[in-house]
């Protein structure tokens, strides 16, 4: 490597969850307001992409992730963090008809209509496909549940309250750019709903998340991920939690499971698994940016790892960009 190790690494907050979190961003992919009249049941296929949907009124149904019924109200959120298959019913048993298959007006960009033109009741829906500025792999993303429900958080968190009543106000009033605010609102919920559930534990603090709260190596995980470009060594990374070479590298493979040089080369592949599909970037140009001498001993790298060439990855982010 001829990435310079001794670069200064990010100022951090003290808890290595926050500094990790930081980064975290949801970017809009595309949303819907939806007009459904009874009988209604929209299925929703499975995608890379996170789902967020808001009850704006009429409550529903919601088939899960886990194949159970859960009844929703107004003024219900959910996020889908990984975004599995799943259905909205205005009851359960009513035949699901694929999101792909109504009517589907565009309002502006990234904004469209939904209706299926039936007279029944109406439901007023909102929903949204996300997308996480973090590789689907990333640990964080791996353990959150597979779906999460903004009203289960709120007693710990009160801004969220704050935010569907907002959002309430903008899916009924049907104003002149609504739209674009309601995309917003949604963006800055998914995240309080993600923050929300981080404080309040994770559900158990376990595996992975464990490993980020060790006040031992929880800040050497996070500057690892907040700097994956970086030529980390096991001596600088055994300088920062102040132990030895030796027993920074026990204290790491006992926490973590796996040893150092290890998960430093998983993240950095995952991330340059990113570079390549989300923002097109060219094989050479990420094995220059993780610091590798040549294309060919960052491909070898990156399929160890991987289980496929990089460029398995750049064709593919280039074919779902075209």
């Amino acid at each position: 490597m001829n990435y310079n190790s001794s670069k200064s690494v990010l100022e951090t907050s003290g808890d290595p969850l926050t500094d990790m979190l930081r980064g975290l961003r949801l970017d809009g992919v595309d949303y819907g307001r939806c007009v459904l009249g009874e009988p209604w049941a929209v299925s929703f296929p499975a995608q890379k992409a996170a789902r967020f949907h808001f009850i704006g009124q009429q409550g529903c149904w919601l088939f899960s992730p886990a194949k159970e019924w859960i009844e929703l109200s107004v003024g219900d959120a959910l996020l889908i963090p990984r975004g599995d298959e799943h259905v909205l019913a205005s009851a359960p048993g009513v035949p699901p008809v694929p999101i792909g298959r109504y009517t589907i007006e565009p309002v502006c960009e990234n904004i469209y209509d939904v209706s299926n033109g039936c007279d029944g009741c109406k439901t007023l829906l909102f929903c949204g496909s996300m997308h996480f500025n973090l590789d689907g792999s990333h640990p964080l993303l791996e353990m959150m549940p597979d779906l999460m429900q903004a009203h289960k958080l709120m007693a710990n968190a009160p801004g969220i309250q704050h935010l569907l009543d907002a959002m309430a106000g903008e899916v009924t009033m049907d104003r002149v750019g609504s739209g674009g605010i309601l995309a917003r609102l949604a963006d800055v919920l998914a995240a309080t709903i993600i923050r929300s559930w981080v404080e309040n534990g994770c559900g158990d603090a376990t595996g992975w998340i464990a490993a980020v709260r060790n006040p031992d190596v929880g800040k050497v995980l996070a500057a690892i991920h907040l700097q994956p470009e970086r030529d980390w060594t096991v001596e600088a990374l055994a300088r920062m939690m102040g132990a030895s070479r030796s027993a920074f590298a026990q204290r790491f493979a006992t926490v973590v499971g796996e040893t150092p040089a290890k998960y430093v080369l998983r993240v950095r592949m995952h991330q340059a698994r990113q570079w390549l599909t989300r923002d097109g970037m060219r094989v050479s140009v990420a094995a220059s940016r993780l610091g590798y001498d040549s294309e060919a001993s960052f491909s070898r790298a990156f399929k160890r790892v991987m289980g496929v060439a990089p460029s398995h990855f750049r064709n593919a982010g280039a074919e779902e960009q075209s």
